[in-house]
């Protein structure tokens, strides 16, 4: 007897609806198994990773606030993997629009410039995100480069150069010689939702960008477009769509919204340049793209059930002393169950018995 993997005759929808579920319970049962390990009551652990946060105010805005980035980063990976582009740097991307954003910021202060300046910075920080992000995708079609390793590498560049910046020229001389610019004025931050806590404006943003994803893929020739080129690339020649072109366009808005996303962040919940302004929202915007199915409404969800395991393990380091790194193991252990799961929408397991062979003695 002997199990294989055999590929379906067509997808399967079914699989594909229940995958991730499938997914994230083997993680939690996974996790279970993890909490054991180290000594942590199991029950209690998940309790104050994916219960408590939900029951309380400020947790819940919480949840919106680290929901932002990770859903606008996801929304443009979409478009990049559904046209079978493999953007693996919005990381760097993130952050170089918070640098891009950052600088205006840093030029205005204490001038009393207008209400322009924030509008400004945002549309600097999507700008320079696609510009960016159009560096792997140009070496991809000019000359064949993989943009997995292009994207990846031009993450350190940005994070080097974030560095750089606010321990040089941008650093705040009355800093006490901390890595991190002066706080911005208030025309170059983010307008709070709820007073008192840190809900702001960029969740609004995340919706709509949210909305207009859905509206390009589901109703729009450039949205059909790029699920045929991602799905059928002969098929897609034949209609006369240019994947070069295709590949071009969803590193630029992948670029963009990744950007947008950054100088959100900084001027949002952060209030200055600094670094580790980014907890690893761009790879996690990765798992947070395949958990909702490549699909925008499920990046919603997905992004908001990301966010609560962040803000979950920032409570479980408190109350139970679990290290905070135990969130990354989480978040990587999802990504691979995702994976798996997602091979048996064309595949399924199938037993083989295998012939015997009986060997008759000559006589």
């Amino acid at each position: 007897m002997q199990l294989v993997l055999e590929k379906r005759a067509e997808r399967s929808g079914a699989i594909a609806l229940v995958s991730p579920m499938i997914a994230i319970g083997l993680t939690i049962v996974t996790m279970v198994i993890l909490f054991a390990i180290l000594g942590k009551n199991p029950l209690l652990a998940l309790h104050a990773y994916f219960i408590a946060p939900l029951t309380d105010g400020y947790s819940l805005q919480e949840i919106a606030v680290k929901a932002t980035p990770l859903v606008m980063i996801a929304i443009g990976l979409s478009l990049c993997y559904l046209a079978n582009a493999w953007n693996i740097g919005a990381e760097g991307q993130f952050l170089i629009g918070a640098v891009a954003g950052s600088w205006i910021a840093v030029k205005t202060q204490g001038t009393d410039a207008g209400a322009w300046v924030l509008p400004a910075m945002l549309v600097l920080a999507a700008a320079a995100g696609a510009l960016y992000a159009l560096i792997p995708a140009i070496c991809k079609v000019k000359f064949g480069a993989s943009e997995i390793l292009t994207s990846l590498m031009l993450v350190y560049v940005a994070e080097l150069f974030l560095d750089y910046l606010v321990r040089g020229p941008w650093r705040d001389p009355h800093g006490f010689n901390f890595p991190t610019t002066a706080e911005f004025d208030p025309v170059a931050t983010v307008p709070l939702l709820i007073e008192g806590g840190r809900l702001h404006l960029g969740s609004i943003i995340a919706l709509l960008v949210v909305a207009a994803a859905a509206i390009l893929l589901g109703r729009s020739i450039k949205g059909f477009e790029i699920r045929v080129v991602g799905a059928a690339p002969r098929a897609a020649r034949f209609g006369g769509f240019n994947a070069n072109q295709l590949i071009i366009l969803t590193f630029a808005v992948s670029g963009a919204l990744a950007g947008l996303a950054g100088i959100i962040e900084v001027a949002g919940p952060v209030g200055h340049l600094q670094p580790g302004i980014s907890p690893g929202y761009g790879f996690t915007a990765i798992i947070v793209a395949f958990l909702g199915r490549l699909n925008p409404l499920g990046i919603l969800i997905a992004g908001l059930f990301l966010a609560l395991t962040f803000i979950g393990g920032e409570q479980a380091q408190i109350a139970m002393k679990i290290p905070l790194d135990v969130t990354k193991v989480f978040q990587g252990i999802l990504l691979f169950y995702v994976l798996a799961c997602d091979s048996l929408i064309l595949y399924r397991f199938k037993l083989v018995f295998p012939n015997r062979q009986v060997a008759h003695g000559a006589g």
